[in-house]
């Protein structure tokens, strides 16, 4: 699933998870909530949906016109749902790649507890590597590079830390959630 195609997929079957809507209303809410690098175009989009119709992931219908035509309105089939729940369930490296972390993030609410829990640890390994190799590059170049590339060093450090951080918080809270809570009754003090 680490390709763009294949987490641009996840992102519209979990879109179209919560309500049909046609391509122009996806590319806009595909942008908006997960912010990709730069603008999805519709070169992207429609490529991506064709495929999904091929394979029977999702289905069409005529929507209501706008005043020149009917709009094809996507939603999500049977299958779309049984893909989208099989792949929101895999936990593997892919899941906390840079490229599908934001988007399987953003679906967490439909994923069991034991999932997130892997996804967010293994992004959390996966970014206390990058805090190590940018430690290990800042401390090997500070006198060789100007001051620009040490301040992009920089920012690139201060982002990992604030990101393992996050990721500190999030996983204390996803095991809270899971702990049963503490039915112990409470000891009555001495007479």
């Amino acid at each position: 699933m680490g390709n763009r195609s294949g987490v641009l997929e996840l992102a519209v079957l979990g879109l179209l998870h919560e309500a049909p809507m046609h391509g122009y209303e996806l590319r806009k809410r595909v942008n908006a909530q997960f912010g990709w690098g730069r603008v999805l175009s519709f070169g992207s989009l429609y490529p991506c949906l064709k495929a999904m119709l091929r394979t029977g992931l999702i289905a069409t219908e005529a929507g209501t016109p706008d005043g020149r035509r009917p709009k094809i309105v996507y939603s999500i089939t049977a299958d779309g749902k049984d893909h989208f729940a099989h792949a929101m369930h895999d936990a593997g490296p892919s899941a906390w790649d840079d490229d599908t972390f934001g988007v399987r993030f953003s679906f967490f609410g439909r994923t069991d507890p034991a999932t997130r829990l892997r996804i967010l640890e293994g992004r959390r390994a996966r970014m206390e590597e990058r805090l190590a190799n940018f430690r290990a590059a800042m401390s090997r170049t500070a006198e060789r590079v100007d001051a620009y590339t040490l301040e992009l060093q920089r920012h690139g450090l201060e982002s990992a830390e604030r990101e393992v951080r996050w990721l500190n918080e999030l996983i204390d809270g996803e095991r809270r959630q899971q702990r049963p809570p503490d039915h112990t009754p409470p000891v009555p003090p001495p007479n």
